[in-house]
């Protein structure tokens, strides 16, 4: 009589651990509380022209009034809302942070990593390159462009960001790459005649992408302090409203002097929080490449101190402990019972 087993062969799904392994990042606290304010600032800067109860540049008869009903952050020496001046000036505090930020990071890969991986008399040319833009004074270099051109609008301000920050991120790619261009999974790509931007683009660029995002956030970051300073000191287009802009203004009519807290507090904190949500974020980045710098959530900092119980021996000073009262004997032999006498007692 045949007898027919069916086995059943179980094959573990690798989706569900490829989803976690990808959502590992959103794990940690920072890097979620860093996304929730950046949300909220991008969702400023797209409907903040329609959320905006006023004209930005329109005048009122209520000069320098503090916060009501009316005006929720109150309004300028001239009457102008200055909620209404924050919330359209967002939208170009954030395009050019973003736009000088993936200018900066494509030109850093590119030139990076082909110096690192390449090598030879292509990356002492890179090298050479990103050696001149290193040294080159980005914001100086910014006031003399803007002094000369008449319209200097968000695009330019981000052109010229990006060409002047992308030097640093290329020289930290570049020792990256230099570090991964002789492992074995590349000279194995490599054996098997891959091409060699394939073998960047599949077996080298997806080890340096927690580099890159690092670095990406970090332009953000200068981008918009950059562009903020710039409308601060009045090189910028002042016409132009962003959160440097209502600080200019602020500080040109003497807003600390008069008690006006409402006319640069709330762009000083707009720009606190931003700068904080994307530190947050960077750190999150940090904690997701490098293990041992991850905290477990709810995890208390105390120390907390354990008594062991592996003995230690004392030798020397003067904690060393009394000798025990009694001589210690050395038992030979069976076991005896109870109440009856040992050997060392019989001898």
């Amino acid at each position: 009589m045949a007898v027919t087993t069916t086995t059943d062969t179980v094959v573990a799904d690798p989706a569900p651990a490829a989803t976690r392994a990808g959502f590992r990042f959103l794990r940690g606290g920072k890097t979620r509380a860093g996304l929730l304010i950046l949300a909220f600032f991008v969702v400023l800067a797209v409907a903040g022209p329609w959320l905006a109860p006023y004209d930005p540049d329109a005048m009122s008869d209520q000069l320098l009034r503090p916060p009501s009903a009316g005006h929720w952050l109150g309004t300028t020496q001239t009457g102008q809302d200055v909620l209404s001046q924050i919330l359209v000036g967002t939208r170009g505090v954030l395009v050019v942070g973003f736009l000088a930020g993936v200018l900066a990071t494509a030109l850093s890969v590119l030139i990076g990593v082909s110096a690192g991986f390449l090598g030879g008399a292509a990356d002492e040319v890179l090298s050479m390159l990103s050696n001149i833009f290193l040294v080159i004074p980005g914001l100086p270099l910014i006031i003399i462009i803007a002094s000369f051109v008449e319209d200097t609008g968000d695009l330019l301000i981000a052109a010229v960001i990006a060409l002047t920050s992308w030097a640093w991120g290329a020289r930290v790619l570049r020792a990256q790459t230099l570090s991964l261009r002789r492992r074995d999974y590349v000279e194995a790509a490599r054996a098997t005649g891959e091409s060699t931007w394939r073998i960047i683009l599949f077996e080298v660029m997806p080890n340096l992408t927690a580099v890159i995002a690092s670095g990406f956030v970090g332009t953000v970051i200068f981008a918009i302090l950059s562009e903020i300073t710039l409308a601060f000191i009045g090189v910028a287009d002042i016409s132009h409203w962003n959160w440097g802009t209502v600080l200019f203004w602020a500080q040109s009519n003497q807003a600390l002097a008069q008690g006006a807290w409402w006319w640069f507090v709330p762009a000083g904190l707009c720009i606190a929080l931003l700068g904080t949500a994307l530190s947050l974020i960077n750190f999150g980045i940090d904690e997701f490449v490098n293990p041992r710098l991850r905290t477990a959530p709810g995890a208390s900092r105390t120390v907390r101190m354990r008594v062991g119980f592996t003995p230690v021996a004392r030798t020397g000073g003067q904690d060393r402990p009394e000798p025990p009262a009694f001589t210690p004997v050395a038992r030979t032999g069976a076991p005896t019972a109870p109440g009856e006498p040992g050997k060392e007692h019989q001898a």
